[in-house]
């Protein structure tokens, strides 16, 4: 029992002295890894890897007397080159944290690298709700949206403003299909009527025969299960069409500002899509939107504020915990509520899931624009308890 004893307290103090012995190799390696050359460029490439780089200089550029070194990457949206990526960073260059992640597939694969090798991993682009359902895992926090959450506002709230009748125009992948599913559910359980789906693939140029199939359905609604330069595309194309214009409404599952700026106010006016930020929810929000447009020349996408959201929190809890050890960061970032130019009152599940508003959103007529970016309007505000599947639903394994 002596010896027992003994080995208890031995390892309680080596737990301790760990918790306080700072970042690992005397650094905090930050790696973003995302689309910098496809559909979602604009939406997260490069524009993430500034916003990361604005939570790493609002740190001063060091944590826990540590400096921040930040390094990024193009996973193709492709799996396997966003593992081989991954795999890379962890094992020769010691990154302590992957960041962003799109494409839902890509978040997955990338997931499962950093469960298995302990280091955390902050998902801001990747949307599938399996991140924190069956698939969750200790080391990873989605950020900024899922599909479920992109569901909710819109099966629910966008039922009662669009129409009963509902079509899906999909992107052929894990995304897609989560949130054609989801959104199915959502729409099925409060009356809605699905009328079709067709599914496309990933980065289209022509859409003309999946907009016919949806013109001909005779849906209120036509559903944009996309993203990116597929949603712009989609839109552009239904414009062509007339799809608008003879009465049937576009609504899309996840808009970015960019996306409206290509489109232009005419063709994107009065277009319906959810969103996990408003920039000008309050001065916080609307000065980060000023010192994003400044550095970049655009209005940040809800990913790309998240990523600095998650970074910046992640940056404090090493603080906090004196150590860039995974479960014990993840555990003070647990603690503490997210307040930032992001969200009011966030906070972080044990399944991984940071719960904030969601937002509906209304692109604005011309009339109503007062300048560039000034493009959406908040239709319908959905607090984070509603937006967000509870914990209980998920099937996440490692939550009691």
């Amino acid at each position: 029992m002596k010896a027992i004893s003994l080995a208890l307290v031995a390892s309680s103090f080596l737990s301790l002295a760990a918790a306080h012995a700072g970042p690992s190799d005397g650094k905090v390696k930050i790696a973003v890894m995302n689309d910098m050359s496809g559909p979602y460029a604009e939406s997260t490439g490069m524009g993430s890897v500034e916003a990361v780089r604005m939570a790493i200089e609002e740190a001063g550029g060091k944590v826990a007397g540590s400096p921040i070194e930040l390094i990024f990457a193009d996973h193709q949206n492709k799996p396997d080159v966003a593992s081989a990526i991954a795999n890379k960073w962890i094992d020769t260059e010691q990154v302590d944290v992957i960041v962003d992640v799109p494409n839902s597939a890509a978040a997955l694969a990338v997931q499962d690298i950093a469960k298995r090798k302990n280091r955390v991993l902050l998902v801001s682009g990747g949307g599938t709700a399996q991140l924190t359902g069956a698939s969750c895992s200790p080391t990873t926090a989605q950020w900024t949206y899922d599909t479920y959450a992109l569901s909710q506002g819109m099966g629910t709230v966008g039922l009662q403003k669009l129409g009963d009748s509902w079509f899906f125009l999909t992107v052929d992948y894990a995304f897609g299909h989560a949130l054609e599913k989801d959104l199915s559910d959502v729409l099925k359980a409060n009356g809605g009527k699905i009328l079709g789906a067709v599914r496309h693939p990933l980065n289209a140029s022509d859409f003309s025969s999946y907009l016919l199939q949806a013109q001909g359905s005779k849906a209120k609604v036509i559903a944009l299960a996309n993203a990116g330069g597929d949603t712009a595309n989609a839109i552009k194309q239904a414009q062509e069409f007339g799809i608008p214009q003879g009465g049937q409404t576009l609504a899309s599952l996840l808009m970015f500002p960019t996306d409206i700026h290509a489109l232009g106010l005419k063709s994107a006016q009065d277009l319906v899509f959810m969103d996990g930020w408003d920039p000008n929810r309050d001065a916080e929000s609307r000065a980060f939107a000023k010192a994003f447009i400044d550095r970049t020349g655009r209005m940040p996408s809800m990913i790309q504020v998240g990523s600095y959201s998650a970074v910046r929190h992640y940056l404090k809890a090493i603080e906090t915990a004196g150590t860039d050890d995974a479960p014990a960061v993840m555990a003070k970032m647990r603690e503490a509520p997210i307040n930032d130019a992001f969200a009011k009152g966030g906070r972080l599940r044990a399944d991984g899931r940071m719960v904030h508003d969601m937002y509906l959103m209304q692109v604005k007529k011309i009339t109503e624009s007062t300048g560039p970016w000034d493009y959406s309007k908040v239709l319908s505000v959905i607090p984070g308890d509603h937006a967000f599947r509870p914990i209980e639903q998920g099937g996440c394994p490692i939550v009691r």
